[in-house]
């Protein structure tokens, strides 16, 4: 997830409100409270104190949706037609559409081309998913929802409205919009015969963030992977709600998964992310490659999705911790006293450090 351009707007809101903070509290009580405060301990981490502020306004209050909504009219007025031009895949029956909304966000309508049931992942925006439905015939059975962020949940209760018989999945802790249906790690949720995920609980990005994994021994297929925030094309989530040592686990439960499976992810960033990864290895051929063939894509704005696992673990530096030559190139060496683990959370951590800093992305 890119820094939000929403920090901007809510900025003069957080402030104000930081300013009334201020005033009021002593100084001694105001200095312990805000050193203990989760938000506090957030912020340490980060050169951007405002910021936190910030984010708590657009996930915590209405000042988020409104802007959300506000952000919707805009891309609608630039991209009538969406940010990308993408095509579906047909995998035995299954039909996988990315839905371009925003600016480079993807929702993804599912469809059991037999029975024309569709599960929506992600749907921020109901308008141009709403007219995917309509011009498939399908009839929408449920919402996927893999974070809070109005970018990815800004349309569940419009749908829900829309499609009386529509459920949303997510995770409580992540208090997504609409939501009907709680999720816990492994769960599975079945639709008709042939459409059954299993949903991975996958915090940094946020508390609840969870996955979604298409179990394609059901379609005789390849699994597809919806993994929101999570994981890109070379690249993964900002740690807005974890720390290293969570996304590293999160992360390693996408790296557990089938090479072959197909990544669907929440955001078109393939090009900034690969050129990311060629400065922080620059050695690596497949990543090159990979570059080319976007490059390419996105000069004719196609989409890159999807990609698989089995490539993202050749190049995407996010799921290369392990690697001596990333750790190399980061300068990083394993200290006497250190498992492997923890050695393995702090390169994640320089990553996302120089990632952050990069175009702040």
């Amino acid at each position: 997830m890119a820094l939000p351009d929403w920090t901007v707007y809510l900025l003069c809101i957080a402030s104000i409100c930081g300013g009334f903070y201020i005033c009021r509290f002593p100084k001694c009580a105001r200095k312990t409270a805000w050193k203990n405060s989760l938000i506090g301990k957030l912020m340490a981490r980060t050169e951007k104190p405002l910021f936190w502020i910030a984010y708590s306004l657009y996930t915590r209050t209405k000042l988020g949706y409104i802007f959300h909504k506000r952000q919707m009219k805009k891309a609608r007025e630039r991209y009538p037609n969406g940010h990308s031009r993408t095509q579906p895949t047909i995998i035995n029956g299954i039909k996988i559409i990315p839905v371009p909304i925003l600016s480079d966000n993807y929702s993804y309508v599912v469809i059991d081309t037999a029975s024309n049931m569709a599960v929506v992942v992600d749907p921020a925006d109901p308008q141009p998913v709403q007219a995917c439905l309509e011009e498939e015939g399908a009839a929408l059975q449920a919402v996927l929802c893999t974070h809070k962020h109005w970018d990815h949940s800004g349309g569940n209760r419009a749908l829900k409205r829309r499609y009386s018989s529509c459920r949303v999945y997510g995770n409580a802790m992540d208090n997504i919009p609409g939501l009907t249906h709680p999720l816990s790690d492994k769960d599975t949720i079945d639709f008709g015969t042939r459409l059954q995920f299993r949903a991975f609980f996958t915090p940094g990005h946020t508390v609840g963030h969870m996955i979604y994994l298409l179990d394609g021994r059901m379609i005789g297929g390849p699994s597809s992977l919806f993994s929101g925030d999570l994981v890109f094309l070379s690249g993964c989530g900002r740690m807005f709600e974890g720390i290293a040592s969570t996304m590293l686990s999160s992360l390693d439960t996408v790296g557990s998964l089938n090479d072959d499976t197909l990544l669907w992810p929440g955001h078109e960033y393939a090009e900034d992310n690969l050129l990311f990864a060629a400065e922080v290895e620059p050695g690596n051929v497949v990543r090159e490659q990979k570059l080319q063939w976007v490059l390419l894509q996105r000069g004719q704005r196609l989409c890159t999705c999807p990609s698989t696992l089995g490539e993202e673990k050749q190049y995407n530096p996010f799921l290369r911790s392990h690697s001596q030559d990333l750790q190399g190139a980061l300068g990083l060496q394993q200290k006497q006293d250190e498992d492997w683990t923890s050695y393995r959370a702090r390169v994640l951590e320089e990553l996302r450090r120089r990632k952050d800093i990069y175009k702040n992305r």
